[in-house]
This record gives C-alpha cells, sequence and structure tokens, in this order.
C-alpha cells in the first residue's frame, strides 16, 4: 500500500502494490498499522456500497457532523469515479479547499477522506460501484452535506451531473 498525501491535511491517495503471479494478483487496501504511521486513526466500524446505474451521476457532498465523525477509505470496484474531498475543518490550514483523484476499478486506487471533511463523486460510467470501508456506524442524526457546486469551494467538476438526488441539489449556500 503506497499513501500519497494530498492538499487537504490527512486526505491520501492510496495505490495498491500488487504481488503479480502467474494467477493474477494479490495486494493490501487497508493496513491500521500504515495508517497510523501517517497520524491517521481508523478501526473499520462499517462497510458499505454504493451502485451506480448512470454515467454523471452525482453523489455529495456528505459527511456526518459531531459527535459522529467519520474517516472513509472510498474506493472504485467497477466503472470509474472522479472522487473528491472538501476540507470543512475551520482550523485546518485547508479549510475551503479540495482534492480529487480519478479512482477505477483499472487503476485500484482509494481515497482516505478524513473526518469533518466532505465527500462526493461523478461517475465517469455507467454501472460504477464504489465500496466505503468507514471508521463509525452512519448515524442519519449526524448525517450533513454542502452544495456540489457551492462557490465557496468551487470544485472544478470534470462534468455537468446528469443524475442528482434533490436533497444533494438543495443543500443551500455554505455558511462558516
Amino acid at each position: 500500500m503506497k499513501c500519497t498525501a494530498l492538499a487537504v491535511p490527512g486526505a491520501f491517495l492510496v495505490d495498491v502494490e500488487p504481488q503479480e503471479d502467474e494467477r493474477g494478483f494479490f495486494a493490501r487496501t487497508y493496513c491500521r498499522e500504515e495508517f497510523a504511521r501517517l497520524g491517521v486513526e481508523f478501526p473499520v466500524g462499517q462497510c458499505s456500497v454504493s451502485g451506480n446505474r448512470a454515467e454523471h451521476t452525482l453523489r455529495g457532498m456528505h459527511y456526518q457532523a459531531a459527535p459522529c465523525p467519520e474517516t472513509k477509505l472510498v474506493r472504485c470496484t467497477a466503472g470509474r469515479v472522479w472522487d473528491c474531498v472538501v476540507d470543512l475543518r475551520p482550523a485546518s490550514p485547508a479549510y475551503k479547499r479540495w482534492a480529487a483523484a480519478e479512482l477505477s476499478a483499472a487503476n485500484h486506487r482509494a481515497l482516505l477522506v478524513p473526518e469533518y471533511c466532505a465527500h462526493g463523486f461523478l461517475t465517469l460510467a455507467p454501472d460504477t460501484e464504489l465500496l466505503y470501508v468507514i471508521s463509525a456506524p452512519f448515524v442519519p442524526a449526524c448525517a450533513r452535506g454542502v452544495r456540489w457546486n457551492d462557490p465557496a469551494f468551487g470544485i472544478a467538476w470534470p462534468a455537468e451531473p446528469r443524475v442528482l438526488s434533490e436533497r444533494d441539489r438543495a443543500y443551500p449556500d455554505f455558511k462558516d
């Protein structure tokens, strides 16, 4: 596993380091000790999957508020996505900044999303699936979001979304 720090502190792009032979490959996708060396406490509390039928489906930007924050490791297991994280931590030097990367079944990459950072993605292919490894169980009362196109963040999405939930479309402008 190779972790590359992104512009949002605590966010990492996680690449696998496959061990290959005549059968194919095997690679580590999560290692508590490796994350701890990077200063990331990340016990696994829940795993979830997101299936998306259409290209240019947008989900996000979601996070869990206190007292229920969560760290997420997001991996694309089918198709391709443009995956984005926004720093919502007022004390962070990257407050309101974003970082993004393309995740795909072919590149085996994952994005580590820190607590109190919003996460979202835009599918770049039909029939896209994402696997989430999450540090804590989902608590509906703590679920929050910010709008995907809020000018406070200026996210440069690679395409206009075609499929978007009413909830994600209706988040108000971000206020500090």
